[in-house]
């Protein structure tokens, strides 16, 4: 969809369909939504139209305007980070371009409408709009159909978000051939992070994308179906059901595996790990209000199971091998407030130990055995202590793998194959706001951002990573959220702990902000992503007097 930019037209020949000002016809609205001099350059300002509401933005002169909703879950952009020629979404980092409301970075699947905006002689800014897309506040973008006279065939790896936004943006930027899909999971790609923070989801309701719009598309999926082997050599892809198919250019995205500890017990029943939503429907169905549920792992999946679990069942305990949790991610303080809002709400810790081995009776666990000896009553065991990745199938394709599984990329996702991508867990790929160096991260958005640019490149758009990690997590209703990468060696908190209202920068080597995390001060976090992705960075002299001196007034 082509970009609507303000211009200065007179009221008579800004109408809609030949009408008069102000009028509308079945399909479109158009009104006066404000005077021009109401929005300052590099200023936003959400209008209503109608029965909807509308985003406005002026930048470098000139006015636009998109839907005033985050297509993911819903944010108002007018409170996110204006960046140049972009908005970002205060909760969870989506950004859409302010002149055609495409998606650029994620998570979610779909751009935002983008409206019509004129300016009259008397400085009234009028908008014209879909009725359709005023109510639903998304727009797909335009996709190209496979024609006979291209025989290329793309293959995408994986079935996470990270391949389902390749396939998708290979026919948004008219790739006209063969696109095939394989799925190891037997069903369509879905929204993976509710897996841990609403097990009792419905999988129809949080699929990414329906059949129709996989087959209205010409997007093949294989469902149920894994990869045993890829030759480099001959561009050729062996399946578990004995097929074989020849690609010209391939995406690898196939992400993790939940890890088990090598200990006994570990495969009794109702020992459980959690990744795919078949894990959380396992789960979720043996919980009940006499059970007792032993999580060990204190990263953001069994946090977040347990935060699930606690008032559904009698008894909760999380098992840590450090002395606070989520120390890696947020560090002691923020982790030790974390674990008295867990206390607070009846979750019981053991720290600095494990579980040693899994004790049952009949097939099924009922106790777990600590490291000190100490035994504890067990009708659910949740491991959430990581994942190994996913990329064992491709020894011997001619593709390098690290120790850990992972695979170095360039700056454009390609491997040391030409014409084999990588992307999402797997990829060991460069970090814009860590001075490109290459890391491995495990995150949904960033899963998403690769898929996209990795579709870029394999139809020849070079585009080059500009990657800044973003994550967050809901625990009883306090939204965590944080933007950088890095190991720290200093974290200052602005703000009040104990009321969980406060952000915390991430200082290293040199006086670096290499991250930042906050609860109840959106949209910081959010405008630190947008401050990175500029290629701008903060030091910690920045942060005095003012620790919020570089927010954009």
């Amino acid at each position: 969809m082509m970009s609507y930019l303000a211009s200065k037209v007179t009221a008579a020949t800004s109408t809609s369909n030949g009408g008069a000002a102000g009028t509308h016809d079945d399909d479109f609205i158009e009104a006066v939504v404000c005077q021009e001099s109401e929005i300052g350059e590099n200023q936003m300002k959400q209008v209503e139209l109608g029965e909807g509401k509308v985003l406005l933005v002026r930048q470098n002169g000139k006015l636009s305007a998109i839907g005033n909703k985050c297509s993911h879950y819903g944010a108002m952009l007018v409170t996110g980070a204006l960046g140049e020629g972009r908005v970002r979404c205060p909760w969870h980092g989506a950004c859409f371009n302010v002149e055609t409301g495409d998606i650029e970075d994620f998570p979610g699947m779909d751009s935002l409408p983008c409206y019509r905006v004129t300016v009259g002689e008397a400085g009234e800014v009028k908008v014209r709009a879909k009725r359709t897309e005023l109510t639903t506040n998304k727009r797909t973008r335009v996709m190209t159909k496979r024609t006979a006279q291209d025989d290329r065939t793309y293959v995408v790896i994986g079935g996470g978000p990270s391949g389902a936004t390749c396939a998708e943006t290979l026919r948004q930027e008219g790739f006209t051939g063969r696109i095939v899909m394989i799925n190891k999971e037997p069903c369509l790609p879905y929204d993976r992070v509710k897996v841990s923070k609403t097990m009792d989801l419905n999988l129809e309701k949080v699929l990414l994308r329906t059949q129709q719009f996989y087959d209205e598309n010409d997007i093949e999926v294989m469902l149920g179906t894994a990869v045993t082997k890829l030759d480099g050599a001959t561009h050729e892809l062996t399946l578990d059901n004995g097929y074989k198919i020849r690609y010209d250019k391939a995406y690898i995205a196939t992400g993790s595996n939940p890890r088990r500890p090598p200990i006994e017990g570990a495969s009794l029943g109702n020992v459980c790990v959690l990744r795919t939503a078949a894990d959380a429907k396992q789960v979720n169905e043996q919980l009940a209000p006499e059970k007792r549920v032993v999580i060990l792992g204190t990263s953001f999946i069994g946090l977040e199971a347990a935060a699930y679990c606690v008032n559904k069942v009698a008894k909760v305990t999380v098992i840590g091998r450090g002395a606070v949790p989520l120390k890696e991610s947020f560090g002691d303080a923020i982790g030790q407030r974390v674990m008295e809002l867990f206390e607070e709400k009846g979750v019981q810790f053991v720290m600095n130990s494990g579980i040693q081995r899994c004790i049952g009776a009949k097939g099924t666990v009922q106790q777990v055995e600590l490291t000190d000896g100490t035994l504890l009553d067990a009708d659910i065991c949740i491991f959430g202590i990581g994942s190994t990745l996913y990329t064992e199938f491709l020894q011997g394709s001619g593709i390098s793998l690290n120790r850990n599984g992972s695979i170095n990329t360039d700056q454009y996702l390609e491997s040391n194959l030409e014409g084999v991508y990588v992307g999402g867990d797997i990829a060991n790929a460069p970090v814009h706001s860590n001075d490109g160096q290459q890391a491995t991260i495990g995150h949904y958005p960033l899963a998403q951002y690769h898929g996209r640019v990795a579709a870029l490149n394999m139809i020849g758009k070079a585009t080059p990573l500009k990657a800044v990690p973003f994550f967050w997590t809901v625990l009883f209703g306090k939204s965590f959220r944080y933007c950088g990468y890095g190991q720290p060696d200093e974290v200052i908190i602005d703000g009040d702990l104990a009321a969980l209202k406060f952000v915390a920068f991430y200082i290293g080597k040199g006086g670096r902000v290499i991250g930042m995390s906050s609860c109840q001060r959106d949209p910081v976090v959010a405008q630190f992503a947008e401050y990175s992705s500029q290629g701008k960075v903060l030091h910690k002299e920045d942060l005095t007097p003012n620790p919020l001196g570089w927010v954009p007034a």
